[in-house]
């Protein structure tokens, strides 16, 4: 630089008024991850051209908005030839997907060409589709929407009316559901007369279903093992020659599991509106999902480009089953090792990195090997050790430890399925289960957790204490049975949750071999 160079303070004064530039802003939302996030559209008039220009992480499906709702706002006497509109989506560091901010910026558009003013904009979020003539279309995330603009402390939320029934399903805030751009722009202009509608959480069912677990005969083993694992949020794994009723066993499970509370009955089905599927028929049932064995380990833990929750997160706080386990890439088994451990899903890539929750049982079925008849009174496994060994290793050691309970399923006899009499019902199952987890709840209150199955090892003295003999008896075992810590403490958690079933506090013995006996695949060679 010049050292003589000096600045003029005269050249720093504008040569003649610049004119403010009149601003529209309307409060939107859009889906971040499996969380709504609220956007800030903003719209101006520049100076020369036509048309719209969108800045602030717009995707191609933003982008192509501006087709919409040029077209749109044509159809009702606005000018679009004479100036163009600027949109600004704040923040300008967020990705914005997907099409929820159509609405909002067909109405900013006219407002920012006909100078009409939006008193009400700061008060209310507003978000949908439209349509080439204006019509409000759909919107995917109005749950999640409505519990963002309750969170807000906002009066309410503007949707398409298709989505009116999902977002009144929140309490504290009012919902419009409009048909069209001019009616969403009459209700932030104050003159609106479409009738709001107050949100309601929806009222507590009953999820008694179908009998399920009746109708399931001489598997009365079993049916404990499942009741266990439901009481105490424990993974379970149940091996059984084809027909001897491990499928309908675990699709029996969610049966005699208890009705999600209303914020985690909310949390699930925010997860589920992320991708765009309804939880409105069973809002309170905690979900059971069963991918099928071809599922890519991306189908299982989430991820992709823009990343998506998988299974592991759309079975947060309910089942996730997998039948033929390991018919399943190997790969993707290993996996879900980490979800397993932390109730978390971390996906990382070079823009971002998101959290999805995982915290879910995992009931799983397997053949006892290749043709399924293995260990068959029939004896007509025709498999070699060496396709046996090879099987079974699918289902690695570091997994299979993360599992709390291998349950034998046998082959039940004909007359027993058509004359024998029934066993354990779902209502009875489902009442010990729910007087377990009040245990649990009363328990762990205000520890961070309410379940057995998530019983940290720092809490395992505390929760599972055992005299002397009883420890020197569990350690002899253990040794006994070569299992790994791993294991050691599952099956301390295991035996927690035998204790509470039997609404007692102390652990007998009788917990630790009944927990011990579900350790059976780790005695199996491979």
């Amino acid at each position: 630089m010049d050292e003589n160079f000096e600045l003029n303070p005269e050249s720093l004064k504008p040569k003649a008024a610049i004119p403010a530039t009149r601003v529209v802003r309307v409060r939107s939302v859009v889906m971040d991850g499996v969380e709504a996030a609220a956007v800030m559209v903003e719209a101006t008039e520049t100076e020369s051209g036509q048309g719209i220009d969108i800045v602030g992480l717009p995707d191609v499906a933003v982008r192509e908005s501006r087709q919409r709702i040029l077209r749109a706002v044509r159809r009702y006497g606005v000018d679009i030839a004479q100036k163009k509109v600027l949109f600004n989506l704040a923040p300008a560091t967020r990705r914005k997907v997907g099409t929820a901010l159509d609405l909002p910026m067909a109405v900013a558009y006219i407002a920012a060409r006909t100078g009409q003013k939006l008193h009400l904009s700061r008060h209310f979020l507003l978000a949908g589709e439209i349509a080439l003539d204006g019509r409000a279309e759909r919107l995917p995330f109005a749950l999640p929407a409505a519990v963002l603009a309750r969170r807000m402390g906002l009066r309410g939320l503007i949707v398409p009316k298709s989505a009116l029934e999902e977002a009144a399903m929140v309490d504290g805030i009012d919902v419009y559901g409009v048909s069209n751009c001019l009616e969403a722009l009459e209700i932030l202009r104050g003159e609106g007369n479409v009738p709001a509608r107050a949100g309601a959480s929806p009222g507590a069912a009953a999820l008694a279903g179908p009998d399920d677990f009746v109708e399931i005969r001489g598997q009365e083993a079993a049916k404990r093992g499942l009741v266990i694992a439901a009481a105490g949020g424990h993974n379970a794994l149940m091996v059984g020659p084809p027909g001897s009723g491990k499928t309908m066993l675990a699709r029996a499970l969610p049966g005699i599991l208890p009705p999600l509370e209303l914020d985690r009955a909310l949390e699930v089905a925010c997860i589920h509106a992320g991708i765009g599927l309804s939880r409105r028929e069973r809002f309170y049932q905690p979900p059971f999902r069963a991918p099928h064995h071809t599922a890519s380990r991306q189908a299982l833990v989430g991820g992709g480009a823009i990343p998506r929750p998988g299974e592991v997160s759309l079975a947060h706080r309910g089942v996730l089953f997998l039948d033929e386990l390991p018919e399943f890439q190997k790969d993707a088994l290993e996996v879900l090792r980490q979800p397993l451990e932390d109730a978390e899903v971390i996906i990382a890539r070079s823009r971002e990195v998101r959290r999805y929750p995982a915290s879910f049982s995992l009931i799983a079925a397997m053949n006892p090997c290749p043709c399924g008849w293995a260990d068959d009174p029939s004896g007509r496994c025709s498999c070699t050790p060496r396709q046996l060994a090879r099987y079974r290793g699918r289902i690695s050691g570091p997994l299979l430890d993360r599992i709390d309970l291998h349950l034998a399923v046998s082959r039940v006899p004909v007359e027993q399925i058509l004359e024998g009499t029934a066993g354990m019902g779902a209502e009875a199952a489902r009442q010990q289960v729910a007087a377990a987890r009040r245990v649990q709840r009363d328990r762990y209150e205000g520890a961070g957790y309410r379940l057995n199955a998530h019983l940290p090892n720092r809490d395992l003295q505390r929760h599972c204490h055992l005299d002397a003999n009883l420890r020197r008896r569990l350690m002899d075992l253990i040794r006994h049975l070569d299992l790994s810590g791993r294991a050691f403490v599952r099956v301390l958690r295991v035996a927690r949750t035998l204790a509470d079933l039997d609404a007692r506090e102390k652990l007998k013995d009788a917990d630790l071999l009944e927990a011990l006996q579900y350790r059976s695949l780790d005695r199996v060679p491979c």
